[in-house]
């Protein structure tokens, strides 16, 4: 295991911002999810359980694949069309969630 530093305490400051920024880490906050930030974000979280060993750090980073999917799978709240972007009904598109594809950008 690595040895404290600080240039670890800022990736976890850093991290930590994210998560409340965006509102991964807070259930008051609406997610707001961007597909390329999110993908190198969850591989922060990673490297921070890899290095850390504190399962915060994994949970975050499930937590946050799971918040793109649910949101970034799903057309736009102003968009007519409803449901997930593969068309699946609910319980298939939970199962099967990039079926269709991502979106790329935030929720409006």
């Amino acid at each position: 295991m690595m040895k404290p530093n600080a240039s670890r305490s800022v990736v976890r400051a850093i991290m930590t911002e994210f998560a409340n920024l965006t509102g991964l880490s807070t259930a008051e906050k609406v997610p707001g999810r961007y597909l390329w930030t999110d993908a190198f974000a969850v591989c922060n979280f990673l490297e921070l359980y890899r290095q850390t060993a504190e399962e915060k750090y994994k949970h975050l980073a499930l937590r946050l694949v799971d918040q793109v999917h649910s949101i970034l799978g799903r057309h736009r709240e102003d968009d007519p069309r409803t449901g997930w972007i593969s068309g699946l009904d609910e319980q298939e598109g939970k199962m099967h969630p990039t079926k269709g594809g991502l979106r790329i950008g935030l929720t409006p």
